[in-house]
């Protein structure tokens, strides 16, 4: 019998999820047997899959499945089959946006590392890549994605040359607890790293930006130790680019956290390198920061490190398994060493035999786990 047991309630979605999620739970089972830990896996539906089968996005048994695990390990959700601009039709991304609601998780965790083995993988200049160590701490549960919003149809002047049309607004709304909650969590992850903070915001126009502000440097006061800095919103978008290994941690609100955390990811070469921890008063969700990649599903050619990379961020975050956290980025650093590569992270000069499927670099990362 395992010294210890946790219940994982794991979301494999639509497109590339099922693929991907397969090789993340297979490199679980691995950690499970060398640290004499048992995990229990249990799917639920989430996302286009759910509509189909149950004709919502986030079905109660989902929920309730999440808020009894110990940790969710989400692979992807969306695809064209369910693109809609119709608002009562149901949206694979209202599922997401619902699980991370209701289980009260403010705190988006992004972790952007190049890896020396991939620093030509990536679209910028090597010398602009190399090194990057970065944290993305993005608040999920607010902002515009969750403001007040509506659409009225046949307003007088809102159409061409002054005639009826449609008008919409999206408020972006944050109570100062909220922007409390966030910012201590990104100055204790600084602590843990190189002490420095990075505050993006717009608070040369937007007023609920001007509020973050404040309250992040009421907070920084309580953190002498740390290094803080403003860069507004644009201006650090540039400096992703221009000049990312200034960056330690990144502090921002929801939707610009969304926005530059996708940005970051070219740093690394490929959207399939980035994971995410989901983090707030609930059963804590891990996941790939890409998409379903429904082009790609069914061809066994996904990359899964990014799911990987989120049952490492789960050991270390959710049960405190540093050291298998540790044995998890130590296969793939040596995987990636070897020359091993999947078809987005492959360029012409890798060789044929070492260009891996999804199963194929799952089977390298399970077999340095066991050791």
């Amino acid at each position: 019998m395992a010294s210890k047991t946790y219940r994982i309630c794991t979301l494999p979605g639509d497109g590339i999820g099922p693929e991907i999620l397969e090789q993340a739970v297979r490199v679980l089972q691995a950690v499970g047997e060398r640290y004499d830990v048992e995990f229990i896996c249990t799917d639920a539906l989430l996302g286009g899959i759910a509509i189909d089968e149950t004709g919502d996005p986030f079905p109660p048994e989902t929920l309730a499945a999440a808020k009894a695990a110990d940790a969710v390990l989400l692979a992807a959700v969306g695809g064209p089959k369910w693109d809609t601009t119709d608002p009562d039709k149901p949206r694979p991304e209202q599922g997401l946006l619902g699980i991370r609601k209701e289980l009260g998780l403010f705190a988006n965790i992004r972790p952007v590392k190049t890896y020396r083995q991939l620093v030509g993988a990536s679209t910028l200049r090597p010398e602009v890549v190399d090194g990057v160590d970065l944290v993305i701490v993005r608040e999920l549960t607010g902002g515009l994605y969750f403001g007040a919003r509506d659409r009225k149809y046949d307003v007088p002047g809102a159409g061409v040359d002054g005639a009826p049309g449609q008008q919409a607004y999206d408020t972006m709304s944050y109570s100062e607890y909220e922007v409390d909650r966030i910012v201590r969590e990104a100055f204790r992850i600084a602590k843990t790293r190189r002490n420095k903070v990075t505050n993006v915001d717009k608070a040369n126009v937007l007023e609920s930006c001007r509020m973050w502000r404040e309250v992040e440097h009421r907070i920084a006061g309580e953190f002498p130790e740390v290094e803080n800095g403003d860069m507004l919103v644009d201006n650090a978008a540039m400096q992703l680019v221009r000049n990312p290994t200034q960056f330690d941690v990144i502090v921002c609100e929801n939707t610009f956290g969304d926005i530059l955390s996708d940005e970051a990811s070219m740093l690394t070469g490929s959207l399939g390198m980035l994971a995410s921890a989901s983090l707030g008063s609930g059963t804590a969700l891990y996941e790939p920061s890409h998409g379903s990649a429904p082009d790609i599903a069914g061809l066994g050619v996904a990359n899964p490190l990014a799911q990987i990379i989120s049952v490492e961020l789960m050991l270390s975050y959710s049960f405190g398994m540093r050291d298998a956290a540790d044995d998890i980025e130590r296969a793939i650093e040596e995987t990636l060493a070897e020359g091993y590569r999947t078809r987005d992270l492959a360029d012409a000069s890798v060789p044929a035999d070492k260009v891996v499927g999804c199963a194929g670099m799952g089977d390298l990362i399970v077999a340095k786990v066991r050791g």
